[in-house]
This record gives C-alpha cells, structure tokens and sequence, in this order.
C-alpha cells in the first residue's frame, strides 16, 4: 500500500548520528540566558534573550563555524528590527492598521525568502519577532527589546565559534567543520568511482553534488578579510579546489559507463584521510590511462597530491550574485508568489487574533501574538508541503502542551521551569530531524517561557490557536492566486535552465578544433540556436583550455548543480503538496531531468575537449538528441520557457 505523498512526507524523518556538540550548546543557551534575567530581576528580558536563541537553535545546523555566523546572524538581526517594528507598532496603532502592517511585513518578509535558506530564516525571524513584539506584554521599550533580543542569538553564536566539535581536533579546531566538509566531497568522489557502470551511479552523482555544495557553502562564509588568513584555512582551500577536477573525470567516467578498475577509488580515498587527519597523502595509486576520462582522473590526482603537498590556494570557484540575480528572485514568479501566499496567512491570522483578543475570547491573559507567530512556520514554502507541515504541527503542539501540563503540576517555580527550558533547549538540535518532534520541543519551551514569565498555564489555550491556524492556513494556502500558480518550481526551473545553458555555451567555446559534422533533422521550439552552433563545421586553430578557463568552467559547473539541486528539491517539496496544488508542478521533474543530463553530457564533452581538443560523434548525436527533448517537453507543457543560447565559435 503506497502512501500519498503528502502523508508520506509527513511521516519521514532525516537520520543520523546525533550532534552532541549542538545539543552542549543548546542546553547552555536558552536555560541560562532565562536563569540570568531572573537572577537580575529583568525576567522579561531573559524571556525575550531565550526566545532569540531558541530560534538561533532551530538554524543551528551542522557546518561549518564561518557559515554559521551568517545562518545565525542574520536572521537575528532581522529579528530585532522585527522586534521593534513590532512594539511600536502594537503600542501606537489601533487593531486595524496594526493588521495592514503586520501584512506588508509578510509580504516584504515572503518576498525575501525566495532568495535562499539565510534569507528564509530572516524572513521567519522578521515575522515571528514582529507579531512578539506587537502582542507580548512586556514593561520594556522597543529598542531594549531588540537588544535583548540580539543578545540572546549572539550568546548562542559564541557558543558556535567558542566550543570544539567532539572527535575533530586535528590541526585548527576552528576549520573542523571545513575539513569534514572537504573530505566529504573525496568520500563522494570515491563512491562515484565505485558505481561506474551501475543503477547506483545516478545517485552518487546527486550526493557528489551535495558535497560538493555543503563545502563551498562552509569554505564561503562571512570574513573580516578577503583572503584566508591562515595557513590552515589556505590548505583548506587548495583541497576544495583539487577536488573540482577529479569530480569533473568521475562525472564523466559515469556518463560514459566506462570500467573503472577497482583502485581508482583508492586515491580519492586516501585524499579524504589525509584532509581529515590534516596529514600529508603518501603515495596514490595510479588508475590505467587508457581513455580520456581516466587520464583526466589521473591528472587530477597527481594536482592533487601537489595541492595537498603546497597547501596554497584561494579560488572557491564561487561568483557573487549580483544586485540583479537578488531582484530576480525577489520580485519574480516564486518571489511574487511566496511573498503573496505568506503576506495573506500572516495577515489573515493576525486579523482573526486582533478580533478574538478585543472580544475578549482570551480573558485576562492575551496571547494574541501566538497566532500569527504559528502561521508563519505554517505557511513558508520552503520549509516543507504545507498539508505535511499542517498535520506535524498540530500533533506536536498536542503532544507538547500536554507533556507540559504534566510538568506544570509537579515541577517547583521557577527553578524547575528553567531547568526545563535548558533541557528542552538541548533537545532541539534532535528534534529538528521531524517537524512534529521540533514543535513538541518547542511548545515545551515556549510554555515554560511564558509562564516564568508571570503568566498561568495556557496548555489548552496554545493547543486552540494552533489548530486555529492550522485551518487559516489550509484555507488561505490553497485559494486561488493572481497569476500562474507553482511560480516557485518554475523560477528554479529557470535558474537551473540559465545554468545549464552557459555552462555549455563556455564548454562549446573551450574548444578551437572543428566539430564533428552532424546529420540535420528538424528542431522543436526554443533549442535551434544552440543545436544549429553545436552542429556548426568550421576550420579553427588549435589550442588548449588555459587554467583560467578551467577554473571558469569549474565555477559555471557548480553553479549548474547547484541549481540543478534546488530545483529538484522544489519540486520535491511541491509534488508532496495536496493534490490542489501539487499539479502546478507536474512535468517539472522531467524537464530537470533532461537538463540534468545535459549537464552530465556538458562536463563529459569537457573532459574530453582538453584531451582530444574535439568532440565525438557520440557525444555531438548525445547532445542534440537531449536538447530536442528539451524542446519537446518545452512544447508540450507551454509553462517553463528554457532556451539555450547561441554558441558563437570563432573561425
């Protein structure tokens, strides 16, 4: 019996070894940040630090110390302006206007987290510390609850760069999360190796890509210099960058299904030790060069080893995204959409909260703010199906507000309630692994909070505003939009399509010898100018790629993956959705796929352009024959336009 996939979703949970060091950190920040308001007399402070770092907590993710200051960081900064857009405005404005501005902020807020994932988090944080500071009854004034605010994300931040990770003490602590990272990448490159010729190479290259992301994501953070500073970060640097090309002859190998013999794997193998350990790689086992991915394989092994060996290098092969990439994504398809979808739950809800609270529905004790705050976690996009996000965060919060009830009875205040906060704080970093587990956590959390705060008992009062917006959100999630639904699948579709085609104009223009002359047939809508230059005969002279444009070509080719990536998890993410909105996606798989392949061929043709300085026939038929599906696909669903462009070839 098949599961639909939205309950399928719903009941998947990520695995792994549990992340001790985040959870020491965990349990170190909230408890103690709420421990010393108390202490102090400012309990509404303390309340305000801990809720900080318990959203720093939840971005707590495994990586490296550099990119953790931006995952943490920055969206604690938007959550104190949140902060204090939010106070003033609670405190000066009636209900209505209250509502208005609570819904530009989700708008505003939406339309940033169609950027990327630290976008995403601040755009979560700017809403949810919004509806805080609008609700929340606290004696202290906008701008000193922002600080406190920030106080208790950059507590937990210290606590990121301070601790060391248990087990990876070799050479510089400070990079252990760096190194993990770069041997990851070898540990994929050498699995690739072994799933040449099989059913299983497809998805070694998909965790090759994952690798490969992961590490320039945690060499690539924030810095105070341009430069790496130190000699180990230096080295670091010279390891990522020799493992590009030995990505690069793998990729190609498993295109070609070519036999691998059973020691090429070893030296990737040895290369990961080696970055682990921080030690030098000893000798490396040669594979046969007997064709031209193989001898590409072999080549970069040996620039490894000398890589390893000088321990000099500085080019991450990363280009900065430009002013307009982050238009583009703001005001775009997904952007316009997200931003729409999320401005019209928070406003809804805050609406509904601002009328049950003037009502009186709450009593005495207002918790209007819970409201909004939960639909905000409900309703972003990219942090899962809406209907699996719906149906965890109802069973969580019940789960949560009765285990708390029972702790409520029996627990002495309010030493016993912040000893439950630190436990809780240390348990998120597990949690996070199932939405219905992290909400558990942290209704517990929020629960405690409040009530060391001054507060009663509100188990039964958080378990109603969750299900109340549970049903705001299944309701406004699923109405009809202005425009093309499924604008988020379709902007990373043409992002991955804009990838992948300069990606392979660079790949065509490499080469200064002739191509191989292909038969013409007819070509389908949107690929005739890049099928017309692929089968373009011209008389050049020859030449070989110079560094430079490798290192270009590298660059453009985890900019394509990575793209790949992305869109391939949108995709995920949609077709998990009710069936009301999932068919917005249907077909979207197809086309990455293609373009995937495309991709595949692109990094094969280069492997084989620096050896021979030509393309095979194979590989000439190959590439037409995916860029006509393309096309096709392009022609039958008429909603995601992905042109190639046109590849001019000097001759």
């Amino acid at each position: 019996m098949h599961l639909p996939p939205w309950l399928a979703h719903a009941l998947r949970a990520q695995r792994g070894p549990i992340p001790w060091s985040a959870v020491v950190r965990g349990a170190l920040s909230a408890g103690p940040l709420l421990l010393a308001g108390v202490l102090a007399d400012r309990t509404s402070l303390g309340v305000v630090a801990a809720i900080a770092a318990m959203l720093a907590g939840i971005n707590d993710r495994p990586g490296s110390r550099r990119v953790s200051v931006k995952r943490i960081g920055a969206p604690a900064l938007a959550g104190a302006v949140g902060m204090v857009v939010g106070t003033y405005a609670g405190e000066y404005v009636g209900a209505v206007t209250l509502t208005v501005l609570l819904t530009l902020v989700g708008l505003v807020a939406g339309g940033i987290s169609a950027v990327g994932p630290v976008a995403s988090g601040a755009g979560t944080q700017l809403l949810v510390a919004s509806a805080i500071g609008a609700g929340m009854p606290l004696p202290e004034e906008g701008w000193l609850r922002a600080v406190a605010y920030l106080g208790g994300a950059c507590w937990l931040l210290a606590l990121r760069l301070a601790l060391p990770t248990p087990g990876a003490l070799a050479g510089d602590f400070r990079f252990d999360g760096e190194r993990e990272a770069v041997a990851a990448v070898y540990e994929a490159v050498a699995d690739l190796l072994d799933a040449v010729g099989t059913e299983h190479a497809t998805a070694r290259r998909v965790a090759l890509t994952a690798a490969l992301d992961h590490a320039q994501d945690a060499l690539t953070g924030p810095r105070l210099r341009r430069y790496a500073s130190s000699a180990a970060e230096r080295r670091l640097h010279a390891q990522y960058a020799a493992a590009l090309p030995l990505a690069e002859a793998a990729t190609a190998l498993a295109w070609a299904e070519e036999t691998v013999p059973g020691r090429a794997s070893a030296g990737p193998r040895r290369l990961a030790a080696a970055v682990r350990e921080n030690t030098h790689t000893g000798p490396l086992p040669a594979p046969n060069r007997s064709g031209p991915a193989l001898r590409a394989l072999d080549d970069a092994l040996l620039r490894a080893a000398e890589a390893f060996d000088r321990g000099r290098g500085e080019d991450l092969h990363t280009r900065r995204r430009t002013v307009r990439d982050l238009l583009r994504s703001v005001f775009g398809a997904g952007g316009r959409e997200y931003g729409l979808r999320v401005a019209l739950c928070f406003g809804a809800s805050a609406a509904v909260a601002q009328a049950l609270h003037h009502s009186h529905w709450y009593g005495e004790h207002a918790h209007w703010y819970w409201l909004p705050a939960t639909a905000v976690f409900l309703v972003k996009p990219d942090l899962g199906p809406l209907a699996s996000r719906v149906l965890c965060r109802a069973a969580g919060t019940v789960l949560g507000a009765l285990v708390f009830a029972g702790f409520a009875l029996v627990l002495p205040r309010p030493e016993g309630l912040i000893a439950l906060v630190a436990v809780s704080g240390a348990l998120i970093p597990v949690a996070t692994r199932h939405f219905a587990a992290q909400t558990a956590v942290v209704t517990v959390l929020v629960l405690a909070l409040v009530m060391v705060g001054g507060e009663p008992q509100a188990s039964a009062s958080r378990i109603t505003e969750t299900l109340l917006a549970c049903a705001i959100v299944l309701i406004v999630g699923h109405l009809p939009m202005p425009g093309q639904r499924g604008g988020g699948v379709r902007s990373r579709l043409a992002a991955a399509g804009r990838a992948a085609q300069e990606y392979l104009a660079h790949v065509l223009r490499e080469t200064e010898r002739p191509l191989p002359r292909e038969t013409p047939r007819p070509v389908p809508r949107g690929t005739e100018s890049a099928v017309r230059d692929i089968r373009t005969e011209n008389t050049l002279t020859e030449g070989a790629p110079t560094e430079d444009t490798r290192a270009l070509r590298w660059t453009l080719r985890r900019e394509a993956y990575r793209a790949l990536a992305e869109a391939r998890t949108a995709i995920a993410l949609a077709a998990a959705e009710l069936p009301a909105l999932a068919r917005h996606s249907e077909g979207a798989d197809e086309i990455v796929a293609v373009l995937e392949r495309i991709v595949d061929t692109t990094t094969a043709c280069a492997v084989h352009l620096d050896d021979s300085g030509r393309l095979t026939p194979e590989q000439v038929h190959r590439l037409t024959e995916l860029l006509d599906e393309l096309g096709r696909l392009d022609e039958g669903r008429g909603r995601v336009e992905i042109r190639l462009p046109e590849v001019p070839l000097a001759g």
